[in-house]
Parts: C-alpha cells; sequence; structure tokens
C-alpha cells in the first residue's frame, strides 16, 4: 500500500513512518508540510492512501477536497487532535474515508488504514458509522464540476472549501470568519467559483453540485 504522509509536524510524521514500517504492507512514498505541499505529492505519486494533518498550513480540508476530486481511487485519512464532531463532518464533506485521533495508539495504526482499504471507515467510536452517509459529500459530485478539458480553469483547493459552505447557506460575512479571510477574498472567491462553473449566481453554482451525478 502506497502512502503519502501530510503534516507540519515532523515528529508525528516520524511516529507514523516507524508505525506503518513495522508492517510490510505498507510504504511510505512521499512526505509533505502543508496542503499545497500534500496536494502536489498525490498528483505526481497517486498513492493508495493520503494521511492528511487536519490544521496543517494551507488546511488539510482544502487538500483532501482536491486530492478525493482529482485521485478518486486514492483514499484519503484525516488526522487530528480535534474531537469536535463538527470537524469530523467537515473531513467526510471534503470525501475522506476516515478521520484519526493523533493519540490514536500507533499500534493501531495499520490495521485501522487496512479497515479504509477495505471499503470501512475509520472514525471515532463515539460517532454513529450511518453518519457517514448521511454527511459525506462524494468524490464523483465533485469530479462532475472538474474541467472537461485540458486547459480551462478549474476550482482551487479554496474555493471548494468556499463552495461546500455555500452550500450550507453561509452568508459572506459566515464564509470570512469561518476561513479567517476577509469578507472582499471571499465575494473574489465567489465571483472566480460562479465564472468557472458558468453560472449566473451562488444558488446557481450550489444546484450544479447538488444536482451532479452520484
Amino acid at each position: 500500500m502506497r502512502v503519502l504522509v501530510a503534516d507540519d509536524h515532523g515528529p508525528t510524521r516520524e511516529d507514523i513512518a516507524a508505525a506503518l514500517g513495522s508492517d510490510g504492507g505498507f510504504e511510505i512514498i512521499a512526505t509533505a508540510e502543508d496542503a499545497p505541499g500534500a496536494v502536489d505529492a498525490a498528483l505526481r505519486e497517486q498513492p493508495d492512501l493520503a494521511l492528511l494533518d487536519v490544521n496543517m498550513p494551507g488546511s488539510g480540508l482544502a487538500a483532501a477536497w482536491e486530492i478525493t476530486a482529482r485521485l478518486p481511487s486514492t483514499r484519503v485519512v484525516m488526522l487530528t487532535i480535534s474531537r469536535d464532531d463538527s470537524h469530523v463532518f467537515a473531513a467526510l464533506r471534503a470525501g475522506a474515508a476516515g478521520y484519526l485521533l493523533k493519540d490514536t495508539e500507533t499500534e493501531r495504526l495499520p490495521q485501522s488504514l487496512k479497515d479504509v482499504m477495505n471499503g470501512e471507515a475509520a472514525l471515532p467510536v463515539t460517532l454513529v458509522t450511518r453518519l457517514v452517509e448521511e454527511f459525506r459529500d462524494r468524490a464523483p459530485r465533485r469530479r462532475a464540476l472538474m474541467p472537461a478539458r485540458e486547459g480551462e480553469p478549474r476550482l482551487t483547493s479554496r474555493e471548494w472549501e468556499v463552495l461546500e459552505l455555500m452550500r450550507r447557506k453561509m452568508t459572506t460575512a459566515q464564509i470570512a470568519r469561518t476561513l479567517v479571510v476577509s469578507p472582499a477574498t471571499v465575494r473574489s472567491h465567489v465571483a472566480a467559483i460562479l465564472r468557472k462553473l458558468r453560472v449566473p449566481d451562488r444558488d446557481a453554482a450550489v444546484r450544479l453540485l447538488d444536482n451532479s451525478p452520484e
């Protein structure tokens, strides 16, 4: 199993490498310290599995959106210290197949990842499995919004995040607070999304996402 590990904390990357190295079924083919680096490494190496830190620079969730959209065969698992359910739901909406806490015993990591590759969801035991289907935005829906031809403009990782928040009916001000950017920046992202999707307004962009084939 070819694995990409993306985390801005060096010791965490080393711990993961040690845990997976003890199991002959894994090979770490690339590492990254931020979201852009994770996306670049994923596109270059096309791993079977990408382990992404939720809070690494550039947003692990943004990286998950882009990797799951552009590499549907790559399974994404988020790593985090957060036990906040809203963060879990955001990860599932981004297309992640699992959400693992960093305080989980490293000895359990290989089996958890094998379970993900076998089609099971790796989630904290406090969550009910049915939430996966209720909250997860499937990759085909996002791929339907990818450019049809090479060279056409495509949504950036940040634009995918803005589109998801628009889908949750957030206002410009609410999106700005969530992403810790200015309202002017949000308006710029929205304008780029509408232009790239060739739709007249926010509602049309959300309808295009919701009506894409599963």
